[in-house]
């Protein structure tokens, strides 16, 4: 809960900037990143055969009983108290089952590569839902990463304008999907909740999947597996299901709980630069000079977040 005396949300000196971020960080960003860009590529890919919400059934069915299992096996503590069950189940429908209808169905209409981008802008949301509800400070470094990030999709998108005008509605499901990711990563923060990771993240998808199920039964028809189907089509599902679903989504909420929400939302940013030239490598679209620049200025935003200011550098040099 913010305090009185917390100080006003407006840029601070750097003496006030987020604590040293652990090492652990660095790579579970980079391993996150690289599976989740390459899962929207796949994605689009299986969806060419399955049906949105089937398919988000399926993947999310084999993420909750892998993440069960590795709970089970690893000895972590699954109970989960009446008490919180209410606020798990908000945190739930914002950081799964709200985002992923939106998501997939969005997807399904536009192309791999702008979809990325889209569902990426959640950091836009994240930076001033921390302000409001966490009382984080805007550092001089955050607005610099952050600015650099947006600028990074801003190029990305300047050249898709006149196709996204042509699927308003593809491109609003995603603009949505980014504000409900938003809203459940400043909420984890807000709103702790004491279990391991893991169990933590098989509760969230426990408590989304009958949402998307039910939806899929109304909405929809069709198969929920993939087998049966084109090889490509079944690996993309596993994948979506096993790595995308268990090993990334893992990773993501343990990051939450090492950073800030504004820099872990920020940091994040590189994955629609990867999505986009994954899709270029699985889909056959062609990266343009937009893309590379795009690129460096991602990476440059990760830098302002990420590294330890100049006389921190200074001072373990000395040490």
């Amino acid at each position: 809960m913010k305090s009185a005396s917390t100080p006003e949300p407006i840029a601070a000196p750097e003496a006030a900037a987020t604590p040293a971020i652990p090492a652990s960080v660095y790579w579970m960003l980079a391993l996150t990143a690289m599976i989740w860009g390459l899962s929207w590529p796949l994605m689009k890919l299986a969806l060419s055969e399955l049906k949105p919400l089937h398919f988000r059934s399926f993947s999310m069915f084999g993420a909750m009983s892998g993440l069960f299992l590795i709970a089970w096996i690893s000895g972590a503590r699954l109970r989960l108290s009446a008490k919180i069950l209410p606020r798990m189940a908000a945190l739930a429908f914002f950081n799964i089952a709200g985002w992923s209808v939106l998501m997939i169905t969005g997807l399904h209409l536009l192309p791999a590569g702008r979809a990325t981008i889209l569902a990426y802008t959640f950091p836009l949301w994240t930076v001033p839902l921390s302000v409001w509800l966490l009382g984080e400070v805007i550092t001089r470094r955050k607005i610099c990463g952050l600015v650099l990030g947006l600028c990074g999709m801003a190029l990305l998108l300047g050249d898709e304008l006149f196709t996204i005008g042509r699927s308003p509605l593809g491109a609003l499901l995603l603009i949505g999907s980014a504000m409900f990711w938003a809203i459940g990563t400043v909420l984890m923060k807000r709103w702790p909740v004491d279990l391991p990771v893991v169990s933590f993240t098989a509760w969230q998808t426990l408590l989304s999947f009958p949402f998307i199920f039910l939806l899929a039964l109304w909405f929809e028809d069709g198969v929920f597996h993939p087998f049966g189907q084109r090889l490509p089509v079944i690996f993309a599902a596993l994948y979506s299901a096993f790595v995308a679903g268990i090993f990334a989504q893992w990773m993501w909420y343990r990051i939450v709980t090492l950073i800030s929400a504004a820099v872990s939302s920020i940091a994040i940013t590189l994955v629609p630069v990867m999505g986009v030239f994954f899709g270029a490598l699985i889909l056959g679209e062609q990266p343009r000079f937009t893309d590379y620049a795009a690129l460096v200025l991602v990476v440059g935003s990760l830098a302002f977040i990420l590294m330890p200011p100049l006389p921190r550098l200074f001072r373990k040099r000395r040490h």
